[in-house]
């Protein structure tokens, strides 16, 4: 096995400077802590000199908030699943790609602690279907994590996957194990997958037509993710109809729409180049996949998404859940306070339709599920106070602007779930997807913890473990891919 360690450790971006030409590094400063924390003791202050004012204030822009938030995502979803629109690489696209033609393709695979599952990862990458003449894995393994070397020496690379090992440094993260590799890549494509990946076969050749179609200017497609392990439980069936409707009807939503894609952070494909000029990742964020997708719309680079999955098991215990997706949340949260501290910029280099998308979609996303436990709060107290101290809360008319913004919000998000669930022909997701207001409840939940750690550790990456599902042996019934989504170009 050949494991390479001399390899230059790409720090990423300085975290104290930000290009003139692109968004702000995805990382609070700390005067913008400090603001952030002002404001919260503005909102308190407030509370404790005008009670009642405040809270009938508080309650009417937490309901208009939440309201906007998932009218906007109901908006982008609508026209994710317009299939007219899109244009799905088709079996006999792949037929006609010739092997000497083929580019090469470099995959990444980020490994720390993952002994468990590097076997299964390297099964997985070997049955790609991509000529391996053309094919380069690079496996990056944390320097000192010797379980996952073991592993990697166990399963018996073939010639076209190596090991490199991530020299020491801070800040251990993904991101930055994925900038040592960029440094080696020798493709012209590249793609990153995680330890629980299984990409369908034939992803990196519907990713080659895919780039084929949308020019040089195109400098990344997307590919859907989706949970194998749908059947594991209650959770796991609640968080894949979740899981569904955001890959399967956001995304290509906001492709139609022409507005910035926040990447996953697995199964993006890039222009190796165009990722080099876009910086490669920031190692200090949280989440650097969505902003990356952003800086590179703002550079005037397209996105895309393909008709192509990539399956891995769903968290099995809410623990792991919690601090995957206050991870995610904090990284848009970045991503939010990171272009609003450089919002003129924004503006103009990506112009003021991509920049108000982006915002709502960062921003309100964020604010939507952050004001959402209140307003379940807000609504409980209303029916289990006594009438008489609610109507001097609240008038009337707040209690029904509260109310529509509940009840509405929570019947059009459960529509666009049952639509993605339609969309992966899961017809027995379906009745799940009424149970997605507990998952955004939960949502909700993860999102104080992640403001929380956005003020006291804002680089700070909460490491979760893959779930290895009973069922992964049984197969599923359902298709993998999405027919009705493509590249829209």
């Amino acid at each position: 096995m050949k494991v390479t360690s001399q390899i230059p450790s790409p720090a990423g971006p300085d975290p104290d400077e930000e290009p003139p030409d692109q968004p702000a590094r995805p990382a609070p400063h700390a005067r913008q802590r400090i603001g952030l924390v002002l404001a919260l003791a503005a909102v308190a202050a407030a509370f404790a000199c005008w009670p009642i004012g405040a809270l009938q204030t508080t309650s009417i822009v937490i309901a208009l908030v939440f309201l906007g938030g998932t009218a906007s995502k109901f908006g982008v979803c609508l026209a994710g699943v317009r299939r007219e629109r899109c244009r799905p690489v088709t079996d006999d696209d792949l037929a006609a790609l010739r092997e000497e033609d083929l580019p090469v393709y470099t995959v990444l695979a980020p490994l720390f602690r993952e002994a468990d599952a590097t076997g299964q990862l390297i099964k997985n990458l070997m049955e790609l279907d991509y000529p391996v003449s053309k094919l380069e894995v690079l496996l990056l393994i944390e320097a000192g994590d010797s379980e996952t070397l073991t592993a990697t020496e166990e399963a018996g690379l073939p010639p076209y996957m190596r090991v490199i090992v991530v020299p020491p440094g801070e800040p251990r993260t993904k991101a930055r194990a994925c900038n040592v590799g960029l440094a080696a890549a020798r493709g012209d494509h590249l793609v990153c997958y995680d330890a629980a990946d299984r990409p369908d076969l034939d992803q990196l050749k519907k990713a080659v037509v895919a780039f084929r179609r949308g020019g040089e200017g195109m400098a990344c497609v997307q590919a859907a993710l989706n949970y194998r392990s749908v059947r594991e439980n209650f959770l796991a069936r609640v968080f894949t109809a979740e899981h569904s409707f955001w890959l399967d009807c956001v995304l290509p939503g906001l492709d139609a729409l022409r507005l910035p894609i926040p990447l996953g952070g697995s199964s993006s494909h890039f222009r190796t180049e165009a990722l080099r000029r876009l910086g490669g990742w920031n190692p200090f964020g949280t989440t650097d996949d969505a902003d990356r997708g952003i800086r590179a719309s703002a550079l005037g680079y397209t996105a895309g998404v393909i008709n192509s999955t990539t399956t891995q098991d769903a968290s099995r215990n809410l623990g792991d859940w919690m601090r995957q997706r206050s991870a995610l949340i904090e990284g848009d949260m970045q991503t939010a306070v990171a272009n609003a501290r450089n919002a003129w910029s924004l503006v103009r280099v990506a112009g003021p339709r991509r920049a108000l998308g982006l915002m709502t979609l960062t921003a309100g996303s964020c604010l939507a599920s952050l004001f959402l436990l209140p307003l379940w709060i807000l609504l409980a107290g209303a029916l289990l106070l006594p009438a008489r101290t609610v109507s001097l809360l609240y008038p009337d008319w707040t209690l029904s602007i509260g109310l529509l913004s509940l009840l509405a919000g929570n019947s059009l998000m459960i529509y666009v779930t049952m639509l993605g669930a339609f969309l992966r022909q899961r017809g027995g997701q379906v009745l799940w997807s009424l149970f997605s207001p507990f998952c955004w409840i939960l949502h909700s939940i993860a999102s104080q913890v992640a403001l929380w750690q956005l003020i006291t550790r804002p680089n700070y990456w909460e490491k979760t473990t893959y779930g290895i599902s009973a069922l992964c042996a049984r197969p599923d019934p359902a298709p993998s891919s999405v027919p009705a989504q493509g590249i829209v170009r």
